[in-house]
């Protein structure tokens, strides 16, 4: 007798070539482009969370946006995430949310997140290069540059 199972299909498309794509040299470089992806009609309003792939020359594979949470924090399901990253067979992360009050200073969760998803790296050799928060007037705090990361 046959059993019947779902079968399973994991895949990652490039529809621009990483030759033609940017690199990431700074966290400025990273804070700007985040901020581009961000929709200005609603960065504002409730927390989201997103994630910077890169290859092993910080050449970025793409962002993806992980969660969309309230008006003070969101989910970051690290199972979700590393599904992400290995999927799609980056090598350097950048983690990036916004705080819709325009207050660049980290929260304690903010903190103990990141230093989650950079343990859980560690174990598959991925590098988290900074996490960044961004606020709707453009500016932005990198973990790497004040040195918490």
């Amino acid at each position: 007798m046959k059993s019947k199972v779902n079968e399973i299909k994991i895949s990652y498309k490039e529809n621009i070539a990483l030759s033609k794509s940017p690199s990431i040299k700074s966290s400025a470089d990273a804070g700007k482009l985040l901020f581009e992806t961000w929709d200005k009609n609603t960065i504002a309003l409730q927390e989201s969370f997103k994630v910077l792939l890169l290859n092993n020359s910080n050449k970025i594979k793409g962002v993806y946006q992980l969660s969309t949470g309230g008006i003070t924090g969101t989910l970051v399901d690290i199972r979700i995430l590393f599904a992400v990253i290995l999927k799609s067979l980056s090598v350097g992360v950048i983690l990036s949310h916004c705080h819709p009050s325009g207050k660049l200073k980290p929260s304690e969760a903010d903190k103990q997140i990141t230093e989650k998803i950079k343990k859980a790296a560690a174990f598959f050799d991925v590098k988290v290069l900074d996490h960044i928060i961004v606020v709707p007037n453009g500016e932005y705090y990198s973990f790497a540059v004040e040195g918490i990361l």
